[in-house]
């Protein structure tokens, strides 16, 4: 089959890339069509592949996207596909599933709706929050029921959670079946220093729906060493709220073997946001480390609670402090706790994308 991948941009390196790399690596020839690409900001992570982008790529875009939402719903359907190819994958959170074409089977991995349309309270830090409101409702009913027309584009409907498959079966009206997004078990796996100074972790983007902000605030009050690591647009409204001298903020760790190392030789991984699934959360398991997370959303999918980490039940920074309290008088098996993440497994992940493209193949056969 001729296949072409399709992802909405590529301005940072985040859990829905690294379930585009998957499928670059299953479908190593197929060009990427995006609306725009910042392969400094990749990482050199899809160096060498065929990436085709839309008109609205040039700096400015790449650099302040957020501004230039109105019109990529426009940029998207101008990537027009026309007849050229068999299997047509969209990776989308947003515009991606939205692209053009005349033929083809379309399966899409649609990771969430376009959230700032849907649930922007929830999603929007406050500067974009303010911005996209204050245009309007109109504006947010545009991206809405753009959205959900895009949405009825694709022949198959897969994502990440049976969190957001119920969210999807509401904002569009379809059934999605769920694959969890894949871990690479070749990076991500246990590494323990001989007795490593205990500590805590959070990592991942510094932004407002992750937040980093209820960790500080319980961790400034718990005599505790706390390793936050990442990048992000908040990371100096979040350094701002460090009062305690046993927190500290490392850039975004990009070796990704540096970052095995500082996963397995946290005492366990703080994971306070609501997320449709949290890979962060899956790759501390892989790499045997236990994680406090949020009782909500894609969590409950991976974790374990008093297997594999611990939930609280209240966004709040008091609630976070009782959970890590109470997690340092429980015991975890690190080894169990990384077989446990193998469902997670990149391998798993290709075995099940495999069986839904066979089968929808089959089906287009006997049409």
């Amino acid at each position: 089959m001729k296949v072409a991948l399709v992802h909405d941009y590529l301005n940072q390196f985040g859990g829905a890339e690294r379930v585009l790399l998957a499928f670059a690596e299953m479908f190593p020839k197929a060009p990427i069509y995006t609306i725009f690409y910042d392969e400094n900001k990749l990482h050199g992570k899809l160096k060498g592949k065929d990436i085709r982008t839309s008109f609205l790529d040039f700096r400015l875009v790449r650099d302040n996207h957020r501004f230039f939402i109105p019109a990529m719903p426009i940029a998207a359907e101008s990537l027009n596909l026309k007849d050229n190819y068999d299997l047509i994958i969209s990776d989308s959170a947003s515009f991606g599933k939205g692209i053009s074409y005349s033929r083809g089977l379309h399966l899409s991995y649609i990771h969430a709706p376009i959230r700032y349309a849907w649930e922007p309270d929830t999603y929007l830090g406050t500067f974009l929050n303010k911005f996209l409101i204050n245009l309007g409702s109109p504006s947010l009913g545009y991206l809405r029921n753009w959205d959900r027309r895009a949405a009825q584009k694709p022949d198959v409907i897969l994502t990440n959670s049976n969190f957001m498959a119920e969210k999807l079966k509401s904002f569009y009206a379809r059934e999605a079946e769920v694959i969890h997004p894949p871990v690479d078990t070749s990076i991500f796996y246990p590494e323990r220093s001989v007795n490593p100074e205990p500590y805590f972790l959070a990592f991942g983007r510094l932004i407002h729906s992750k937040r980093f902000d209820l960790i500080i605030e319980a961790f400034n009050e718990l005599n505790l060493k706390l390793k936050i690591v990442g990048s992000g647009p908040e990371r100096e409204k979040i350094k701002s709220l460090i009062r305690s001298s046993n927190i500290e903020m490392i850039p975004e760790v990009m070796d990704e073997n540096e970052l095995r190392k500082i996963i397995s030789n946290a005492e366990g991984v703080l994971f306070p946001q609501l997320e449709d699934f949290g890979l962060v959360a899956a790759e501390s398991l892989a790499c045997g480390t236990p994680v406090i997370a949020y009782g909500a959303g894609g969590a409950l999918e991976i974790i374990e609670d008093g297997l594999t980490g611990i939930f609280f039940f209240e966004q709040s920074a008091d609630s976070i402090r009782q959970a890590v309290v109470r997690f340092q008088k429980m015991t975890f098996d690190r080894e169990q706790i990384s077989l446990r993440a193998a469902r997670f497994s990149k391998d798993a992940f290709i075995k099940n994308l495999k069986r839904i493209i066979e089968s929808l193949s089959a089906t287009a056969f006997t049409r």
